[in-house]
This record gives structure tokens, C-alpha cells and sequence, in this order.
């Protein structure tokens, strides 16, 4: 199995990867599917079952407006988040449907059912698509898995771990933190060396370059975004937007207060965080959940240490960022988990942190070594950490919860900067500990919204 920087870094749609961007997907395979073979114009209807997480906080995370679109055709990263809400209200409204774009069969509001208390088995992110002619009859059946990052898989790959079906021989393959390092010392590469010459056998370098400052550009649009957009996050919660008074402050008050430089990380964070709880568009990375970590440290870098370099040094510096995230979230993808539903949020928040962490020590000079520490350190002390979406929104605790572990993975990176690179607890401990601990956890803290702060705080 073979994994891509672009499959850890995907433009999708707020406000999850694995509860809004994987079930639009999975439904978009299912109508696509149906058109390829040749039976979509015997469909009458459609059925589409989440179990699991997606059942007991798909409401909250969008799931049932997902799989809607996903149905009619949708991608998650060309959908118009500015008519997305519309759309939904007029299928709904009209009991019809656009299956895959081109057949319009009917729908009803119970043809999207959320099983809260059910789970299928290879993943706690379950799905089952079932097509049925006018006669009752079933057409076909799929179930698929949302497996975190907005990977989706189906039934017929080899447990929820496959997650992508892609048997590319690699130049430089590794599988823990250890190879990594290994290949590093052999071949006097950096961590964004080896998977660059990695990712060059699926494209070209000026591909990667341009595909990576892509992303790169819609992190910062992201974040442009949600410093001006103002008003209260969609939900009952009626949760603020805190960015754009944050950035009025700041602009104000022009870099006066010493620790300035830490209030922009957490405004670039909570931008994109903002941005992604009210459905916007943003950069999964690794999940949308976490969207507003690499995006925060990365803006630190690039205004904060790349300051008055020329731009061709700076979109180095960008690309060989998001490398060697990428080649960190590969490791906790592989060996741990990404997904909330599965470890709860110390696979989203804790490997994001790791990412950004391991990221920006290689920017800042730092050797295969001190990355691969700057990263441990980042998953180390995010351990533990529950997912617990206060009303089944990614707003309370999400958004804030991005903002600290933004500035956790800078001063990962300055410690693992100031060491030579030798610890005592390698990332591959650290992910291998990640793993167990997920196992441990009551299901209640992974993304039910059954357990800790989605209990004990009254949704108003």
C-alpha cells in the first residue's frame, strides 16, 4: 500500500472529514456506480443507512446534507459551499433527486436513516447504500467505511486499514518512524527529500510543487475568510465567531504585546476552524476536525521566520513543509489512527500536532532526528485526548482545541530544535501508545457525543 502527500492533505467541505467529506464521497461512488453499469435508469429510489459515529453525530456534522449531494453527483472538493445549504432545502422540499446528476427519482427525509445505537463491523464510521427499482426491488447494495481524512473504503477491501488500494512500488518505502530515519541516514536525505522522490512516481516535481502550493493557497484563503466573516456559527449553540475581532485587535495593536506572535497562531487557527463549523471550504489535514493546525504553523513560518526571504524561497520552504507533515501523517495513518470515531481526538488533534510539529522543526533546520522528535513530542502530549463535540458540532471544544495544539506543535518544534535528536520515546512508541489508548477508550469519548464535555455542557 502505497500513500500520496495528496491523500493526507485534500480539498473537501466543513465540518468533518469523516462525518461530512467521507459520506459524500461514499455516496458519489454508490449514484456514479449505478450510472457506469448501466442501472441507474432502473432506480426508483434510494436508501442510505450511517451507523455509528456518523449515526449518533451525523446531524450535527452534516452527514444527512452530505450524502444528499454526494448522491446528486457532488465532490467534496468542487461542491459551491455558497448554494450547498439551498440545494439541500429544495430536494427536500421538491421530494426529488438528481441521482449522479442525470435521473431524477423521488426522495423522502426517512430515505437517510441515522442508526445511533447500531455500528457495522470493521469501523465505528459505517455506511450501507441500497438502490431499489419501482417495484421494491433491490438493484444494489454497498456498504462503505469513512475511515478518517475522508478516506472511504468498502466492503471489499481488506478491513478499514486499507486506505487506498494502490500497490505502487515506491523508491524509498517506509511503514514506521524507524524505516523513515533509516532511509534518511542511507541515503543523506531529509524527511521532504524521501517523499518527494516517493511522490514522483505518481507525478512529476513540477506537479507536486504546484498541486502542494494549491493546497497551500486555499489554507490561506481559508484563513483569510474567517478573519472577516462575522456573526454565529450555524447549530444551536449559537457559538461567536472570535477571528475577526481577534484579527481587529491585532492589527490595532501592531506587534506592541511580546506575545503577539502566539495571538496570530491562535487566530490563524480558529479561522480556519470557524471556517470549517460553518461549512466552508478547507484543507483536510490530516481530518477536518484538526484543518486548522497545519495551516496555523505553517502561516507562522512563513510570516514569523520566512519574513523578507525571496518568494521562490519561501514556496520551498511551503512545499518541504507540507512534505514532511505529509510523511508524519502517513506514520500515524499506517500505525495508528486519524479518525476520531476510532481513538477519539487524539488521532485527529494529536497527529495534526505531531505533523505541524515535525514540519516546521525541518524548516527550521532541523535533521531527520530532531523531526522525527518534534513529532513524537507533538503526539505525546496529546494522548488521552477524548473526542467529545458538545451537541455532535465541530465547535465546543474543536475550534479552540486546534488553536492550542497550533501552538503546542511550534514549541514541540523549537525543543526538538534546541536537542540533538536522541530521546527516550520514539514517535513509533508514541503512535504504537496512541493506538492502545484508542482501544481503551469507552466509545462514548470517540465522537458519540455520549461522553465528557458533550454531557456535561447544556446546549442552549
Amino acid at each position: 500500500m502505497a500513500l500520496s502527500v495528496f491523500d493526507l492533505y485534500s480539498i473537501g467541505i466543513g465540518p468533518s472529514s469523516s462525518h461530512t467529506v467521507g459520506p459524500m464521497r461514499a455516496a458519489h461512488t454508490f449514484a456514479e456506480g449505478l450510472a457506469t453499469d448501466g442501472e441507474i435508469g432502473a432506480v426508483d429510489r434510494v436508501r442510505a443507512e450511517l451507523f455509528g459515529s456518523l449515526g449518533a453525530t451525523g446531524h450535527g456534522h452534516g452527514s444527512v446534507k452530505a450524502v444528499i449531494l454526494g448522491l446528486e453527483g457532488d465532490d467534496p472538493a468542487t461542491t459551491d459551499t455558497t448554494t450547498y445549504d439551498a440545494r439541500v432545502a429544495a430536494i427536500l422540499e421538491r421530494r426529488r433527486l438528481q441521482l449522479a446528476g442525470t435521473h431524477e427519482i423521488r426522495f423522502e427525509t426517512d430515505d437517510v436513516v441515522m442508526h445511533r445505537r447500531q455500528s457495522l463491523p470493521a469501523h465505528p464510521n459505517g455506511m450501507i447504500f441500497t438502490a431499489y427499482d419501482a417495484d421494491g426491488a433491490v438493484l444494489r447494495a454497498r456498504t462503505y467505511y469513512s475511515v478518517g481524512g475522508g478516506f472511504v473504503v468498502d466492503e471489499n477491501q481488506a478491513g478499514a486499514d486499507r486506505v487506498v488500494t494502490d500497490d505502487t512500488v515506491l523508491p524509498y518505502p517506509f511503514s514506521t518512524g524507524a524505516e523513515l530515519l533509516a532511509v534518511c541516514e542511507r541515503e543523506q536525505m531529509s524527511v521532504s527529500d524521501v517523499m518527494l522522490a516517493n511522490e514522483l512516481t505518481w507525478r512529476t516535481e513540477d506537479d507536486v510543487r504546484a498541486g502542494l502550493l494549491e493546497i497551500w493557497r486555499v489554507m490561506a484563503l481559508c484563513v483569510e475568510e474567517g478573519c472577516h466573516r462575522e456573526g454565529v456559527l450555524p447549530g444551536g449553540l449559537r457559538v461567536p465567531r472570535r477571528a475577526p475581532e481577534l484579527y481587529t485587535r491585532l492589527q490595532a495593536r501592531g506587534g506592541a504585546d511580546p506575545l503577539d506572535v502566539m495571538d496570530w497562531v491562535n487566530l490563524y487557527a480558529l479561522a480556519v476552524n470557524e471556517q470549517n463549523a460553518s461549512g466552508g471550504r478547507v484543507v483536510t489535514a490530516p481530518t477536518n476536525g484538526a484543518a486548522g493546525i497545519v495551516p496555523a504553523v505553517l502561516h507562522y513560518w512563513v510570516r514569523f521566520v520566512a519574513a523578507g526571504r525571496a518568494p521562490e524561497e519561501v514556496d520551498d520552504g511551503i512545499v518541504r513543509f507540507l512534505l514532511t507533515g505529509a510523511a508524519i501523517g502517513i506514520l500515524a495513518k499506517t500505525n495508528a489512527s486519524i479518525s476520531g470515531a476510532e481513538v477519539g481526538c487524539q488521532g485527529e488533534v494529536g497527529s495534526a500536532c505531531a505533523m505541524a510539529a515535525g514540519a516546521l522543526c525541518e524548516v527550521l533546520g532541523g535533521s531527520p532526528e530532531q523531526v522525527e522528535n518534534a513529532a513524537e513530542v507533538g503526539i505525546e502530549h496529546n494522548l488521552g485526548l477524548t473526542c467529545d463535540p458538545v451537541g455532535g458540532l465541530v465547535q465546543i471544544p474543536c475550534i479552540e482545541r486546534n488553536a492550542i495544539a497550533s501552538v503546542k506543535a511550534i514549541n514541540a518544534a523549537r525543543l526538538a530544535s534546541h536537542g540533538n535528536g536522541s530521546h527516550k520515546v520514539s514517535l513509533d512508541k508514541a503512535l504504537k501508545t496512541m493506538r492502545e489508548t484508542g482501544a481503551d477508550m469507552k466509545t462514548k469519548y470517540k465522537e458519540t457525543s455520549r461522553g465528557g464535555l458533550a454531557v456535561n455542557v447544556i446546549e442552549c
